[in-house]
C-alpha cells in the first residue's frame, strides 16, 4: 500500500498531479527547456509582484526584463510575521508552514502553497529513485533528532510508521546505544540509511572499532543518504568501507525544496526542475561557472511565499560542465556565516579550520567528535570527546598546521568533555564563531 502518498493526499498536498508535472517537464529538450526556465522566472516574479505585498516593496525598482535588477533576498529581509509575506489568497490555513533550523543563525517561519510543497516530494521521490528506493515501499534507517515531548514524538513516530522508515535518535551517541542500532539492523530488513551526516559516520566510527562490516548484518541494505551536515571525503570512504554500499550525498533547504542530489555517476546534480540556480560575488553579481561564490536559489513554482534570488547563506561552486538543463554543483564549501576572521584581516571558511584539524586530531580513532569555536580574533577552542587527553605532541602539530594554513600568533586552547551537545533538530554544527 502507498501509505507515503496516501498521507500527502489526505494532507491536501497533489502528489499525483506533481509527478505528472515533473514528468512533463522532465521530458523537454534542451531547447524547450531553455524557454520553460526563462517563462517560469517571469511567471514567478510577475506573480509575488502582482499578489504580495511584501514582495512588491522589496522589489518595486526591479523589471524582469532585466534579471540582475531583481534584488536578492536574505533572511534577515524574511524574519517578520508570516501573514506579513504570504501573497494574496493564502494563509495559514491553506498553506503548508513551517521554520528554518537556524543554522544560519538566522529562524524564519515560512510557507509553501500545497502543489508546491507536493512538488518536493515529488522530486525527492524521484531522486531516491535513481538508487531503485522507493519512499512507499523501502525500508528507511532514519538518524535524526526527534521531540522529546510525548505528544511530538509520537507525532513523529507516527509519520515515520507511514513513511516506512525507524528513527535512531542522534541525540545519544555513545557505545552503548550504537550496540543497540546494530541489534536493529540484524533484526530488520533496512533497504537504505538516511539522516546526519555526524551521526551516521560515529556510527560508522563504532562499526570499525568492532570489525563489523554493516552489509553483512543488514545484507538488504541499497544505499545511504546523509544530508544537513557536511560530509569529507575521508568520512566518505569510511562510510562505504564500513557500510559496503553506495554513499549518497544529498543537499536541501526546508524552505526551498532538494536542492543537489548525487547521482549514480556520482555527480551532484543540482535541481533544475523547481529551481534556478545561480551564484554570485559579495556584489550580486553573477559568477561564471567554477568561481566560488554564494548560492543563490529562486523557487519556480511557490505562490505562496516568495523565494526569489534568495541567498541560501552557503557558498559553492558550479561545475564547468553544467548546463542549463543539468547543473552540476561542484563544490559546497560552507555557510558564509562560518567565517574565520583573524587578526591580520584575512577571512577563510570555518570548514578550512575544522578540515586542518581533523587530518590530524583523528588519525588514531580515538576522537569520538571535535568542534572548533572562535572566542576571539586570535583565539580558537577545539572542544573534543574522546578516551584519553590529546598529547602535547599532537597538540603542538595541530598549533604548526594551523599557522601554516592561516597565519602565525594564533591562541589555540584545548577542552575535553564528555559530550558535545546538539542543537534542538540533532544537527551538528562543526565551527562556531562568537565574534559579535
Amino acid at each position: 500500500m502507498n501509505l507515503f502518498n496516501l498521507s500527502l493526499k489526505l494532507n491536501g498536498f497533489p502528489i499525483k498531479k506533481a509527478k505528472r508535472t515533473l514528468e512533463m517537464i522532465q521530458g523537454k529538450n534542451e531547447a524547450d527547456f531553455e524557454d520553460y526556465i526563462l517563462q517560469k522566472k517571469k511567471d514567478i516574479f510577475n506573480y509575488h509582484l502582482q499578489n504580495n505585498s511584501f514582495y512588491q516593496q522589496i522589489a518595486k525598482n526591479a523589471t524582469i526584463t532585466d534579471w540582475k535588477s531583481i534584488p536578492v533576498l536574505t533572511k534577515s529581509d524574511l524574519q517578520k510575521p508570516l501573514d506579513q509575506r504570504l501573497s494574496e489568497g493564502f494563509t495559514t490555513k491553506n498553506v503548508y508552514v513551517n521554520k528554518t533550523s537556524g543554522s544560519s543563525g538566522d529562524p524564519f517561519v515560512f510557507a509553501k502553497d500545497k502543489f508546491c510543497h507536493a512538488l518536493t516530494w515529488a522530486i525527492i521521490q524521484n531522486r531516491f529513485g535513481w538508487f531503485s528506493l522507493d519512499f512507499n515501499s523501502s525500508k528507511q534507517a532514519r538518524f535524526y533528532g526527534i521531540p522529546l515531548d510525548k505528544k511530538n514524538y509520537y507525532k513523529e513516530r507516527l509519520k515515520d510508521f507511514l513513511s516506512s522508515r525507524y528513527r535512531f535518535s542522534v541525540f545519544d551517541l555513545s557505545d552503548a546505544a550504537f550496540a543497540k542500532c546494530l541489534v536493529k539492523f540484524k533484526r530488520t530488513e533496512f533497504d537504505y540509511i538516511n539522516g546526519y551526516t555526524s551521526a551516521i559516520v560515529q556510527f560508522a566510527k563504532f562499526l570499525e572499532r568492532k570489525n563489523v562490516v554493516l552489509k553483512n548484518v543488514c545484507p538488504t541494505l541499497k544505499a545511504c543518504v546523509i544530508t544537513s551536515e557536511m560530509l569529507f571525503e575521508d568520512d566518505k570512504k569510511l562510510l562505504e568501507k564500513q557500510f559496503n554500499i553506495p554513499v549518497i550525498n544529498e543537499y536541501g533547504a526546508s524552505e526551498l525544496d532538494l536542492i543537489a542530489f548525487q547521482n549514480p555517476e556520482d555527480i551532484w546534480q543540482l535541481n533544475s526542475e523547481t529551481l534556478f540556480v545561480e551564484i554570485l560575488d559579495a556584489k550580486d553579481n553573477i559568477l561564471p561557472f567554477e568561481k566560488e561564490g554564494r548560492i543563490v536559489i529562486t523557487s519556480l513554482y511557490n505562490k505562496a511565499h516568495p523565494f526569489i534570488r534568495y541567498d541560501i547563506g552557503d557558498v559553492g561552486i558550479l561545475s564547468k560542465n553544467s548546463t542549463l538543463q543539468k547543473p552540476i554543483l561542484k563544490k559546497l564549501i560552507g555557510r558564509t556565516n562560518d567565517i574565520v576572521i583573524l587578526p591580520s584581516g584575512k577571512k577563510a571558511a570555518g570548514l578550512t579550520f575544522y578540515y586542518i584539524t581533523k587530518s590530524i586530531i583523528e588519525d588514531n580513532g580515538k576522537i569520538k567528535e571535535f568542534i572548533i569555536e572562535q572566542l576571539k580574533l586570535n583565539e580558537f577552542k577545539i572542544i573534543y570527546v574522546s578516551s584519553e587527553v590529546i598529547s602535547e605532541e599532537k597538540k603542538e602539530n595541530i598549533k604548526i598546521e594551523i599557522e601554516n594554513y592561516l597565519e602565525k600568533g594564533l591562541t589555540i586552547i584545548f577542552e575535553k568533555q564528555t559530550k558535545i551537545e546538539r542543537s534542538k533538530s540533532g544537527k551538528l554544527k562543526q565551527f562556531i564563531s562568537l565574534l559579535t
